[in-house]
């Protein structure tokens, strides 16, 4: 039986799949192996069949790392995820550190002489960049593997997710992929380009006015793209995922390529002049494309900015959405305020309740992440889901957090309410009260240009 991933995934991986690794690994001769959460896409939010890290872990957060040697093995969480680590991680297998000390702590432990194994296709080159100088520090060496020892070891791996690509209309857009690519193919000219090499699933879907559903929770096609300057393009999707009335919306200008072609497509690039993101596309896609002789330059996603700055159609749908999704989340709250304070349903009753309040709306297409109910202390867990034993049932005088969104056709929402379960008490007033004041003061507040979100906080 294949492995879901969630929240319950069983802390004695660790014991049944790092063996398999590690024989894997003697066959390349490599002594460490380094294993990123991230995918081919540095997506955030993974299929089932690219949790790498949870498959020899047993971790399922959306940041961390590990690394992997023939006799010890680390994971490296996210602070917001200690919790979920400790419960799903065997201690005896894995020493569990913080991922943002996660450079610093290869500098300490990796020996000298210790060659570490790295899959090119998971790491951007920023990052890898960032591991190779901690792991030199130490003395040891990176090498790319010949095959991801994980994979190899993985025999029951999940399929790829071959979700629908669909047609994203221009009245949600409110602009042709045509305008987009002609704007993208200048922004590449612009920057001495002749071609650019997208990787990211949001980049195709906004140039292309595409979606799909590879990534869960998210309407995005996972694939790879090649952008002339002239606004042409390459889009390489898996076959099982094209539509019938996708080549006619792609247009004339757009060829449809199956995934296994872009290697040799990256090839054809020589001579060329290639723009391409070294913060989001893996090492791999450099590495290719140096072999093939082209002349990289590293900039940003040019759909990056572009994307970000909505035009007049997108603001008004994501008013139009947040209004509908505002009186669903009324409804739940009204709900809450009446059925639920008398009659006390547990964690997963309140989050079926706000997605059929959600459902109702005969618009929503899919939730916008897994929404979050948690009860007392359950509220302070982030992402928290309610599955298996954790699920606590509304308690009077505690407070109850409810964290959910919806993925419309026109915007995406995300909502975070706080409520107290019978009268609140003077502390839970205060503390509430102490929050609304932050919020209130960073909305109006003055700040200076290019001030950070981190600053802020």
């Amino acid at each position: 039986m294949r492995q879901t991933f969630d929240e319950t995934t069983d802390p004695s991986f660790g014991a049944k799949h790092l063996p398999l690794v590690r024989a894997e690994m003697a066959k390349q001769g490599l002594d460490g192996l380094l294993v990123p959460h991230e995918d081919e896409h540095q997506n955030e939010y993974l299929p089932d069949a690219n949790e790498r890290l949870a498959w020899v872990t047993g971790f399922t957060g959306s940041a961390g790392a590990g690394v992997v040697f023939a006799d010890s093995a680390t994971v490296f969480v996210d602070g917001r995820y200690t919790v979920q680590a400790k419960a799903q991680t065997d201690p005896a297998l894995f020493v569990r550190v913080p991922l943002n000390e996660q450079n610093a702590w290869l500098a300490a432990n990796v020996k000298a002489g210790q060659v570490i194994g790295y899959d090119a296709r998971l790491h951007s080159p920023d990052a890898l960049d960032a591991l190779r100088a901690a792991i030199e520090k130490a003395g040891g060496s990176l090498k790319a593997v010949d095959g991801n020892p994980i994979d190899l070891a993985w025999t029951d791996r999940p399929s790829q997710p071959q979700a629908p690509v669909v047609p994203h209309p221009e009245k949600y857009a409110g602009e042709s992929a045509a305008s987009k690519r002609a704007r993208i193919g200048k922004a590449v000219a612009d920057k001495g380009g002749d071609v650019t090499v997208l990787t990211a699933p949001s980049s195709l879907a906004w140039l292309f006015n595409i979606r799909g559903g590879d990534v869960i929770r998210t309407p995005l096609p996972l694939g790879q793209a090649i952008v002339r300057a002239d606004g042409s393009a390459t889009i390489f999707l898996d076959p099982a995922k094209i539509t019938d009335e996708l080549p006619a919306w792609l247009g004339n200008e757009v060829t449809l390529e199956n995934p296994a072609a872009l290697e040799g497509a990256l090839a054809g690039l020589s001579g060329q002049k290639v723009v391409i993101d070294p913060a989001i596309s893996s090492a791999w896609y450099f590495e290719q494309l140096e072999q093939a002789g082209a002349t990289v330059i590293r900039a940003m996603d040019p759909c990056a900015i572009p994307r970000a700055c909505k035009n007049d159609v997108e603001i008004e749908g994501s008013r139009r959405a947040h209004i509908r999704d505002g009186a669903a989340l009324t409804r739940f709250l009204y709900w809450v305020d009446t059925y639920a304070q008398e009659n006390l349903p547990d964690e997963r009753a309140i989050v079926q309740a706000l997605e059929g309040f959600r459902e109702a709306t005969g618009e929503l297409k899919d939730l916008s992440f897994d929404t979050i109910a948690g009860v007392a202390a359950n509220g302070a867990l982030p992402h928290y889901k309610p599955v298996g034993a954790k699920i606590r049932p509304m308690e009077k005088g505690s407070l109850l957090l409810v964290d959910g969104g919806g993925q419309y056709l026109d915007g995406t929402t995300d909502v975070t309410r706080t409520m107290a379960i019978g009268e609140g008490t003077a502390e839970q007033r205060r503390m509430f009260t102490l929050v609304l004041k932050g919020h209130i003061a960073m909305a109006v507040i003055r700040f200076p240009a290019g001030a950070s979100g981190m600053q802020i906080d």
